[in-house]
């Protein structure tokens, strides 16, 4: 049997940092090419970058959130990215803005189908959701690490919640070791 560990996949990293200045977003939306920049739809300007794949949301307080990189380093090579391209519109930003994880998002697979019915019992409900008519996983917060984790039917799970890449190995290990302990597992 594979280990569940071996399948942790990331699917998306999302950081903010800031440049310690408000920004004239109508300004740079004209200066900046390929940003998207629509204040009635959404409060900030969006910036994507193709390599890595990513979109940084720039706000007027100068807040910028970094979304969609798959891993830590894309979401820092993204941002320097942007960085560079605000000062080429001359826009002071330090050398090595502070970037702070904020979620990572992971996927895994346990390699069997789950009873979820029994998981949820197994469980208890102090740490679950499950409402199938609603939606169509069991929704497990894990105390440690401190994650938010989706079972499904099929043993795909994800994970969200996580601030770096070992807390999804971490959730992985607790849940199989919980659901071995149920003997809801392999």
């Amino acid at each position: 049997m594979t280990d569940p560990k071996d399948t942790i996949n990331i699917e998306n990293v999302v950081a903010s940092t800031g440049i310690g200045q408000e920004l004239d977003l109508q300004s740079v939306a004209m200066d900046l090419e390929g940003a998207d920049y629509d204040p009635e739809q959404f409060p900030g300007l969006v910036y994507r970058t193709t390599d890595p794949k990513s979109a940084a949301l720039i706000f007027r307080s100068g807040k910028i959130v970094c979304t969609g990189a798959k891993s830590t380093d894309a979401v820092r090579r993204s941002l320097d990215i942007v960085f560079e391209k605000l000062r080429e519109l001359q826009i002071p930003i330090e050398d090595d803005p502070e970037v702070t994880v904020q979620n990572i998002v992971t996927s895994a697979d346990l390699g069997e189908d789950l009873n979820l019915n029994a998981i949820a019992i197994g469980l208890g409900l102090e740490h679950i959701e499950y409402e199938p008519e609603q939606f169509p996983g069991l929704v497990y917060r894990l105390e440690e690490p401190e994650v938010v984790a989706l079972l499904f039917g099929s043993g795909k799970l994800v994970i969200t919640g996580g601030k770096e890449p070992a807390d999804a190995e971490a959730a992985v290990d607790v849940i199989v070791d919980r659901l071995e302990d149920l003997g809801l597992l392999g």
